[in-house]
């Protein structure tokens, strides 16, 4: 039986289970609450506490926090809390339940061993349901003199990962496969591939039970981790020893080794909602905290959720204390992990003041954006919720950072033949300037992107008109229905050769696209070797070989691999492509070139005002004296003609990429590239081309 540790009154701040050289210190936030216990248990699976901690108001309580300190006791104690307070659930919003064990949510670390996400959705559970947070201790890392890498916005190249998908397929061939260690092996490709960042899906402890009753009958968990509840912890699923200290070292091996290879850490934070649902939903901890302050409730019905998220529930993010906690949880990464950078999933509930209207000024979003803490961090937003608040191109803020999902959306109704968009299509290759010059933001406020882990990948993007996600067990009900995808003659898989090569020439086109546009590109791990899901365009349950990267078509699919790499490759070669400022069409001192010029199938003549047209093409100038100049066309059109190229004294064009031609010449290296010695250029159809402008002495 374990000692029973003395204690004492303990400190109100910071929150969490802090320990030091004579014991533990916890605080947690309960100013509602009007009785708490501490529940200390030996290890994870111990079913019963071996003590139990009752806090007197009146020594234990200070202000609006709930505050022990119990000496001697070790790194490793397991605990829970239980309070009890106002009943009157339908009037005050209050969820106190005295039976109910609770998850601290500054806890450290967090264990599941007893998690039972329906018995914990009862009032009252005959058995052991709730996680349980551990002690930890967070000094002594050796971090030898790593720190945040910053790299510069316009150079940035995002590539969207999932930590368990990217090693658990069995071709992974890692040590430790679907961990934080998994990927540290998969570092050698990331810099093969040229990434500078990547952007983790959700790595805070989430609740894998979290899946509606389909997916549930199916034997699926929830996969992509949009379901948190303890945003200080790692998931524990994601690590080889999750209990412990340990697993926060093997995260930080990981942040130390990406650093060291020269690749930063987005982190994916779900600030919008939490995995406790809605009224039907399980209570684990802000609902037997301070249900009312931490949710937005019905006023005239306070048992009623409001649903801003598609969760069940909206996080209160700009009540005071909300907003302090969320400030909060990023500081702590940034300090304790060393992350580069967040994206916040559907970050326009946010914006939502305490009675669920739109803010302009949200607190908790200028209060990031101007924190000192978070001043050199990445913070992008996913600038919309699921209850139609769509803010792209107009967030709060000015060092915010959008997924464009106009951009997405125009670049795949283009490159799959829609007509009438030349326009528009100039606008998003050039910086996105409609949606953000007026506010005086930059080209690299737009994160460009094509597929991301919410839709098809790019091979199906590419093969499939339709989803198909019976296998999610909801009829075929979630996931978009608009996709703007087209799947080039034939529905899903085909043997037919012509289809096939189609489809690898649409994937290169809307990959040179993004690879060619202003702002910050994002590619969606798999993608660069034809990834797919077999038309599933909402894999957030498929934890299983429909999801995970199949590193088998690293090998099968090197052409394409070869065609990623070289084409990312170029875009850093190119300073024209990553501009700060948004390109004007004025002349470039001393070049006399302009920094750009669109033309159609003549030259400087644009057919902005054709419907029908499907071509585009214009010259960007160089910025440095040692770079090409570059001539862009994209012809969307089912036929190939001859275009007019633009004359450059002295310089002599080199075709630098070209979609319509096979592996390797579809993107020679520097070297083998072809001169031209015609003013014009035969162009296919359904494809880029890149040509280069280079002295003709060179």
């Amino acid at each position: 039986m374990p000692t029973q540790y003395k204690f004492s009154t303990g400190r109100r701040y910071p929150h969490g289970a802090i320990p030091d050289q004579c014991g533990v210190n916890f605080s947690i936030f309960g100013l509602h609450a009007t009785w708490a216990e501490l529940l200390l248990y030996e290890r994870p699976e111990s079913p019963e506490p071996f003590q139990i901690l009752w806090l007197n108001p009146d020594e234990h309580k200070t202000f609006f926090s709930w505050h022990i300190y119990v000496e001697d006791l070790p790194v490793g104690t397991c605990y829970t809390w239980r309070f009890d307070g106002p009943q009157d659930t339908r009037a005050s919003g209050f969820r106190f339940n005295h039976g109910k064990e609770l998850l601290d949510p500054w806890a450290r670390a967090v264990t599941d061993h007893f998690w039972n996400r329906q018995a914990a959705s009862q009032d009252d559970a005959g058995i052991p349901c709730s996680y349980r947070a551990l002690v930890v201790d967070d000094d002594g890392y050796d971090w030898e003199g790593d720190k945040p890498l910053n790299h510069a916005l316009e150079d940035t190249i995002i590539y969207e990962v999932h930590v368990r998908g990217f090693t658990r397929h069995t071709s992974s061939k890692v040590g430790n496969p679907g961990t934080f260690a998994g990927l540290i092996e998969k570092i050698p490709y990331l810099k093969s591939l040229g990434v500078t960042d990547i952007e983790l899906l959700p790595v805070m402890a989430f609740d894998e039970q979290d899946v509606p009753p389909g997916a549930v009958q199916l034997g699926l968990r929830n996969y992509w981790g949009y379901s948190p509840h303890s945003f200080f912890s790692l998931h524990p699923g994601y690590c080889v020893t999750p209990e412990g200290s340990a697993h926060r070292q093997e995260f930080k091996n990981l942040m130390k080794a990406l650093h060291q290879a020269g690749i930063g850490v987005i982190l994916d934070v779900v600030f919008n909602h939490t995995a406790e649902g809605g009224a039907d939903g399980p209570t684990i901890n802000f609902k037997g905290i301070d249900n009312a302050g931490f949710y937005h409730l019905d006023p005239f019905d306070r048992t009623r959720y409001y649903d801003y998220t598609g969760c069940g529930n909206t996080l209160n993010a700009n009540h005071p204390m909300v907003a302090d906690f969320l400030h909060n949880i990023l500081v702590y990464w940034v300090n304790e992990f060393h992350v580069d950078g967040f994206r916040f999933d559907l970050a326009s509930a946010l914006c939502r003041g305490e009675d669920g209207s739109p803010l302009q000024n949200a607190p908790v979003l200028w209060g990031i954006e101007l924190s000192d803490t978070l001043s050199q961090s990445r913070i992008i937003a996913e600038a919309w919720d699921a209850a139609g608040l769509y803010q792209v191109g107009g967030f709060p803020g000015f060092r915010w950072r959008e997924w464009n999902g106009r951009y997405r959306d125009v670049i795949r109704c283009f490159v799959r033949g829609d007509r009438g968009l030349l326009d528009e299509m100039a606008t998003r290759v050039s910086g996105s300037s409609d949606l953000y010059a007026h506010a005086g933001r930059l080209p690299t406020n737009s994160i460009n992107f094509i597929t991301c882990h919410d839709g098809f990948t790019l091979h199906d993007l590419v093969s499939y008109d339709s989803k198909h996600n019976e296998a999610n067990g909801e009829n075929n009900r979630d996931g978009t229905n608009e996709n703007y995808s087209w799947n080039c003659g034939h529905e899903g898989e085909t043997e037919d050769s012509l289809i096939l090569a189609l489809r690898k020439r649409q994937a290169k086109n809307l990959l040179a696209i993004l690879m060619l546009s202003q702002g910050v590109p994002m590619i969606l791990a798999g993608d660069e070797v034809l990834q797919t899901q077999r038309g599933n365009n909402n894999g957030y349950c498929q934890d299983n070989e429909l999801s995970w990267f199949d590193w088998n078509l690293v090998e099968s699919n090197a052409d394409m691999l070869q065609f990623v790499q070289r084409l990312i490759a170029f875009r850093k070669r190119h300073s024209c492509l990553r501009r700060r400022r948004f390109l004007t069409g004025e002349t470039l001192t001393g070049r006399g070139i302009a920094d750009v010029a669109w033309h159609g199938n003549r030259l400087n003549a644009p057919q902005w005002d054709d419907p029908d047209s499907q071509f585009l093409a214009y010259t960007l100038g160089a910025v440095k004296d040692s770079e090409a100049d570059l001539h862009i066309m994209f012809n969307m059109s089912n036929a190939a003609f001859g275009t007019e190229l633009p004359t450059i004294p002295d310089h002599v064009w080199r075709r630098a990429l070209d979609t319509s031609l096979d592996s390797p010449h579809d993107i020679p290296e520097l070297k083998q590239q072809e001169a031209l010695d015609q003013p014009r250029y035969l162009i296919q159809s359904r494809s880029v081309v890149i040509l280069e402008g280079w002295p003709a002495r060179g």
